[in-house]
C-alpha cells in the first residue's frame, strides 16, 4: 500500500491497518522541493522557504493492527532524552552501554530497552515515554497534507513492552488539531522557541512568581516541543499556557533556525520584520498583480497562482494568512477550492475571499455555503481591498534578533 497525501489522508491510513490487523510499518515523507527548478518558477522567485524546506521523514510500527511504536527519521536518543529529564535521569547510559546498541536496529526503541534493561528506567516509566513518543508524532502526521507514504508488511518489532489501539488515539489527536490551528498565527510551529519580549509590562502585570517561572523556560534555546517533553505534557497543553502571553506581546516566538542561541539577551535588539502571506488563485494574472501592487506598498507579501489545479498542492506548503480566490476558473472553479480547502483543519480559519466579475445575490450564497469568508466584486479598487485585508489579518510580528 503505497500512494499521496493529497490522495488519501493519514487517518483513512490508519484505520485501514487498524481494520486489516497489520503488522508492519509506515513510511511517511514529506516533498523535497529542492531541486525543483520549475516550482520556483511557477510559485514566487522570492519564496525560499518554499523552495528549500528540508524533507522529513517518519516511521510508525504496527502490531496486529495496533500501533507499537513511532519514530521521527532515523531516530537518536535526544528525544528520549527530554522526556528523561522528567524521571530525574540525568545521565542514562556510558559510551559502552551506547555502543552495545545494534546500529541495524531501531535506534531510538532499542535505546529505551537499554534502559530498562540496565534498570536505568522501569516498566511502568518505559510506557510512558513510548506513548509520549507516538502521541507526538502521530500529532505531527495528522497535520500533515502533502507527502507520500509507504506501508511495508513485516514481522513486529521485538522485543514488545506494548502497543496502542489506533482509533482513540486519532480521535483524540484530531480533536486537539482543531484547537491547535485556532492558535494560529500567534503560535505556528512545536518547533518554535519562547523568548521574553516585554519585561516590564511582566513585572507590572504579573505576580514574581509566574515571571520567574517565564524567565526559566523562555530561555531562546528551549523549543515548545521541548517544554512539552521537560514538563511530560502534550504540546497543545503547554501551547494554550502561553498563548495569553504571546497574545499579549510578553513572549515572542522564533523559530530555531533564529541566530539567538549564543547570545547575551542583554545585549538584544528586537527588530519587526513581518509581512503577512497573501495568496491569489486566478487563472487571470492581471488580478494578482492587481493586488500584488496594492498591498506590497502596506507590508504585505502577494503570492499568484494561475494552475487552479496545482495551486491545491501548492497551498498547503505556502501557508497563506488569506486567499483570494475567482470563483470562474476552468477545471476547477473558486467554489470548489474553496469547499476542499474548508475541509482541512489547517484552512477552517483562514480568511478566503471569493472573486467575481459581477456582484451576484446568487454567487454570494453559494460563496457562503461553501464557507468563503467575504466576497469581492472586479475590478478593485484600493481602498475597498486594503480595508477588507485589514478586517480579517492581524498583523503580528515576527521577531529578527541581532546584537547592540
Amino acid at each position: 500500500m503505497q500512494g499521496n497525501l493529497n490522495e488519501i489522508d493519514l487517518r483513512s491510513i490508519l484505520q485501514l491497518i487498524e481494520l486489516g490487523q497489520r503488522t508492519g510499518q509506515l513510511l511517511v515523507k514529506t516533498h523535497n522541493f529542492r531541486n525543483s527548478n520549475q516550482t520556483r518558477e511557477e510559485v514566487n522567485r522570492h519564496h525560499h522557504s518554499f523552495c528549500y524546506q528540508p524533507q522529513q521523514y517518519w516511521f510508525v510500527f504496527f502490531l496486529n493492527g495496533q500501533i507499537l511504536y513511532c519514530q521521527e527519521g532515523d531516530g537518536t536518543s535526544l528525544r528520549i532524552n527530554d522526556y528523561l529529564r522528567h524521571y530525574r535521569v540525568e545521565t542514562p547510559l556510558n559510551e559502552i552501554q551506547l555502543a552495545s546498541i545494534d546500529p541495524l536496529n531501531i535506534k531510538e526503541y532499542s535505546y529505551l530497552w537499554v534502559l530498562l534493561e540496565q534498570n536505568m528506567i522501569n516498566p511502568k516509566v518505559a510506557r510512558n515515554i513510548m506513548h509520549s513518543l507516538v502521541y507526538e508524532t502521530l500529532f505531527d502526521l495528522l497535520g500533515l497534507h502533502t507527502g507520500s507514504f509507504i506501508f511495508h508488511q513485516s514481522p513486529a518489532l521485538t522485543p514488545q513492552l506494548t502497543t496502542w489501539e489506533i482509533a482513540p488515539l486519532v480521535s483524540k489527536i484530531a480533536k486537539q488539531l482543531q484547537h491547535w490551528q485556532q492558535l494560529y498565527p500567534h503560535i505556528q510551529s512545536a518547533d518554535q522557541v519562547p523568548i521574553l519580549s516585554e519585561m516590564v509590562q511582566l513585572n507590572s502585570s504579573l505576580p514574581a512568581e509566574t515571571v520567574n517561572k517565564l524567565k526559566h523556560w523562555a530561555d531562546g534555546k528551549t523549543s515548545l516541543r521541548q517544554l512539552a517533553r521537560y514538563l511530560n505534557r502534550d504540546i497543545l497543553t503547554i501551547a494554550k499556557v502561553i498563548y495569553p502571553y504571546v497574545q499579549q506581546g510578553w513572549l515572542k516566538l522564533v523559530y530555531p533556525s533564529t541566530n539567538i542561541f549564543s547570545i547575551n539577551t542583554e545585549e538584544l535588539v528586537v527588530e519587526v520584520d513581518y509581512k503577512p502571506r497573501i495568496l491569489c488563485i486566478d487563472e487571470v494574472t492581471t488580478i494578482g498583480e492587481t493586488i500584488e501592487a496594492i498591498l506590497q506598498q502596506q507590508g504585505y507579501e502577494v503570492l499568484t497562482l494561475t494552475n487552479p489545479l496545482e495551486s491545491l498542492s501548492f497551498v498547503f506548503q505556502l501557508k497563506p494568512q488569506m486567499i483570494f480566490c475567482n470563483i470562474t476558473m476552468p477545471e476547477l472553479n473558486g467554489y470548489e477550492i474553496c469547499a476542499m480547502l474548508r475541509q482541512s483543519t489547517a484552512f477552517r480559519l483562514v480568511p478566503i475571499i471569493m472573486l467575481s466579475s459581477q456582484d451576484s445575490f446568487i454567487d454570494r450564497v453559494r460563496a457562503s455555503m461553501v464557507g468563503a469568508t467575504d466576497y469581492l466584486t472586479k475590478p478593485l479598487q484600493n481602498t475597498e481591498l486594503l480595508t477588507l485585508v485589514e478586517k480579517y489579518i492581524n498583523k503580528q510580528p515576527y521577531i529578527g534578533i541581532h546584537k547592540r
